[in-house]
């Protein structure tokens, strides 16, 4: 038991520590993370499962390990920010693989990328004609990036210059059932307000809402739970 309660003292001091210098380091999504990056994270989880655990090793030296793993990201984060040469070092760059068209092969087995796993990359960036791109890069986290040719690319409302509305982002009212009440006041709305459009479909509870979201033209979207059918008020009548 006594053994028990030490693993879970030590999980518990790990566990904060590790929760302090991943806030340090940075938040950054999993499909944008470096090479570097997942090394850290690895590593940096390694040593606070081993110093969690095992309980004849020196907790200290293993937090030690966790604290100097977790300062070196953080330092050369912080100098990569102000060093183009310690950034592409750290990270890497992006590696340009078609230029004007053409395949760099050189480039290709520079960042050892084969040609079948290039045709992958742009049928998943919704190319399957590689004559339509005009360029395309590797970034750092791996991730391809494409441009088509500009006869290849969908049509714009710029391109046959004509007007259109600002659209925005939509802002939610209702989320599981829980009016909004500071995104309604945002808006210069009130709760009864809100009530009134959704009486138009006869929906006289909130709580049956599954989300409910106003756009910039005043369309109010409104999703009630379960398999019933969504609603379009125009707030605007």
């Amino acid at each position: 038991m006594a053994e028990i309660m030490h693993v879970v003292w030590r999980s518990a001091v790990s566990f904060f520590v590790l929760l302090l210098f991943v806030r340090l380091i940075g938040k950054q999504q999993i499909s944008e993370m470096t090479n570097f990056d997942y090394i850290v994270g690895i590593t940096i989880g390694s040593i606070a499962s081993f110093a969690s655990v095992e309980v004849r090793e020196n907790l200290p030296a293993g937090l030690a390990g966790i604290v100097v793993w977790a300062l070196l990201a953080i330092l050369l984060s912080y100098i990569g920010l102000h060093n183009v040469w310690v950034r592409k070092i750290v990270e890497g760059e992006a590696v340009a693989v078609i230029e004007n068209g053409r395949i760099r092969e050189d480039k290709l087995r520079r960042i050892r990328v084969s040609l079948d796993e290039l045709l992958t990359q742009l049928r998943g960036q919704q190319v399957f004609d590689i004559s339509e791109v005009e360029f395309a890069a590797f970034e750092v986290n791996g991730k391809l990036s494409v441009r088509k040719k500009s006869q290849q690319r969908p049509v714009t409302p710029s391109d046959l210059k004509l007007n259109t509305s600002y659209e925005g982002l939509p802002t939610t009212l209702i989320d599981d059932g829980k009016i909004m009440v500071d995104a309604l006041k945002s808006l210069g709305l009130s709760k009864a307000w809100l009530l009134y459009q959704l009486g138009k479909k006869a929906i006289t509870d909130p709580e049956s809402v599954s989300l409910a979201q106003m756009d910039t033209q005043g369309r109010l979207y409104v999703d009630l739970h379960g398999d019933r059918e969504y609603y379009i008020i125009q707030t605007n009548d």
